[in-house]
C-alpha cells in the first residue's frame, strides 16, 4: 500500500513550512526525483545544503564506510574524522579552533557565548552588547532569533534576548554611532541570504573591522549560507579582504548531512574551556567523515574557479531578463543570486516552475533566490531562464 504522505504529514508533523506538493524520493546531482519517476531540476540544493548535488559520490563512500566503523562515540573521546575536518577548516580558514554543533544556529549560539565570555573577561558584565544587521538572519533559537533583525519573525516569541542592538546593512554612520566599550561583538552575513540576497558593501564591511578593533570587539562572520563555496571563493569573507575573528558554517558542510561549526581564530581559540560549552551530538564521526569528503572536493584544482565561472554566466543569464523589462533588479555573488520581479508573484512562478519540474525558492512575495548545487551546468542555468523568460512574458 502506498503511503498518502502529504496526508501524513498533515496529521502528524506540525505545520511550520509552507510546503510545495511533491514528495522526493531519490536524488543524484542535479535532480530530484517523485514517487513517479519524474525528474525535477533543483535550483534550491536544500538551501544551499547539497552544494555538491544529491548523493555525491565521495559524500556517499565515505558516509558508508564510516558508518560501518563508528556511528557515534561522545565528546569525551577523540575521534580521527573530527580532527581531520577540523584541520581542514582551521588551514583553509582563519587559523585557531572549532567548535563543532548540529545546525547554523547552533554554530551561531557558539558565537555569540564566545563574544559574551569574552566580553565579559576584558570588559566587565556591561560589555555584553552584540551589534546585528537588520534583515540579517543567523537562526531560530532564542538567542538566534534575537540576533535576528526581523521584526515578523520575532514578534510571536517575545520578549527577546538583551544586549542585541539593530542596525541598517551598509550604514556605516549608524553603526559607527552603535559602537561603545559595552559592545562586544559585530556579526553579520557578508551576503544577507533569507533577507533578499543582499551583498554587504566592502567599505561597510572594512569600517566594521575598524570599529571592533577599535573598540576590542570581536567581528563574527555567519557564513552559514555563504560560506564553501557558494559565493565563488571558498569563503565569502575572502571577497572583502576582510577575516573575521569568528566564523560560523553549516549547511553544505556535511555534504548534506547535519553539522555546523564555529571557528574562532588563534587568539580566542581558548576563550571557551571544559564546561563552558558543549554538544551532545555535534562533531560525531559520520558527519565529520561527510565533511572531509566536502572539503576534498571543494579543494580539488579548478572547481572553485569554476563556480565562480558559472555564478557569472548565470548573473549574465539573468540580466537579460532585466533588460528585457521582466525583472527589476538582480543580484547577488557567485551562485547565490535572487531577481526582483516588477510584481508579487514569486511564488506563483514557484509553483509553475515546479509544474515544469524546475525547483525554485521565493524568500519575499516579489522575490526569487537561486542556489542551484555547485556543479551545475550552462545547459541547466539556460535551462531555468528560458523558462523564467517564457513565464514571466505570459504574467506580466
Amino acid at each position: 500500500m502506498t503511503m498518502d504522505i502529504f496526508a501524513e504529514y498533515d496529521k502528524y508533523v506540525m505545520p511550520t513550512y509552507g510546503r510545495q506538493p511533491v514528495a522526493f524520493v531519490r536524488g543524484e546531482g542535479c535532480y530530484l526525483y517523485d514517487r513517479q519517476g519524474e525528474r525535477y531540476l533543483d535550483f534550491v540544493s536544500g538551501l544551499s545544503i547539497n552544494n555538491l548535488g544529491h548523493c555525491h559520490p565521495a559524500v556517499v563512500t565515505a558516509v558508508q564506510r564510516q558508518v560501518a566503523q563508528l556511528i557515534h562515540t561522545c565528546n569525551l573521546y577523540y575521534t580521527e574524522p573530527g580532527a581531520e575536518l577540523a584541520r581542514l577548516i582551521s588551514e583553509t580558514s582563519i587559523g585557531g579552533k572549532v567548535f563543532f554543533a548540529n545546525s547554523g544556529a547552533e554554530a551561531n549560539e557558539c558565537a555569540i557565548k564566545l563574544a559574551r565570555k569574552l566580553g565579559h573577561e576584558t570588559g566587565g558584565a556591561g560589555k555584553h552588547r552584540i551589534i546585528t544587521l537588520e534583515g540579517g538572519f543567523h537562526g531560530r533559537t532564542m538567542a538566534t532569533l534575537t540576533a535576528t533583525a526581523q521584526p515578523a519573525k520575532q514578534a510571536p516569541f517575545k520578549p527577546l534576548l538583551p544586549g542585541f542592538t539593530y542596525v541598517p546593512a551598509n550604514d556605516v554612520v549608524a553603526l559607527a554611532g552603535a559602537m561603545d566599550e559595552s559592545v562586544c561583538a559585530i556579526m553579520l552575513e557578508p551576503v544577507q541570504g533569507e533577507g533578499g540576497v543582499h551583498p554587504l558593501a566592502k567599505e561597510f564591511v572594512e569600517v566594521a573591522r575598524e570599529l571592533t578593533r577599535k573598540h576590542d570587539a570581536l567581528l563574527i562572520f555567519d557564513e552559514v549560507q555563504t560560506g564553501l563555496g557558494r559565493t565563488g571563493k571558498l569563503f565569502a569573507y575572502q571577497h572583502f579582504g576582510v577575516e573575521p575573528d569568528v566564523m560560523t558554517l553549516a549547511k553544505s558542510l556535511g555534504g548534506a548531512l547535519p553539522i555546523g561549526a564555529a571557528v574562532a581564530a588563534p587568539a580566542y581559540a581558548d576563550v571557551l574551556e571544559p564546561g563552558t560549552h558543549a554538544t551532545t551530538f555535534g562533531g560525531g564521526p559520520v558527519p565529520c567523515a561527510a565533511g572531509v569528503a566536502v572539503f576534498g572536493e571543494l579543494t580539488a584544482p579548478g572547481f572553485i574557479e569554476g563556480v565562480a565561472a558559472k555564478g557569472q554566466y548565470m548573473l549574465a543569464r539573468l540580466r537579460e531578463l532585466e533588460q528585457a523589462g521582466l525583472v527589476t533588479e538582480v543580484r547577488g555573488m557567485g551562485l547565490m543570486l535572487a531577481i526582483d520581479l516588477p510584481r508579487p508573484l514569486a511564488a506563483e512562478v514557484v509553483s509553475r516552475a515546479l509544474e515544469h519540474r524546475i525547483i525554485l525558492n521565493s524568500i519575499a512575495a516579489g522575490t526569487i533566490r537561486f542556489l542551484p548545487p555547485l556543479i551545475v551546468e550552462e545547459r541547466m542555468i539556460d535551462q531555468v531562464v528560458e523558462f523564467l523568460t517564457t513565464t514571466l512574458k505570459v504574467m506580466m
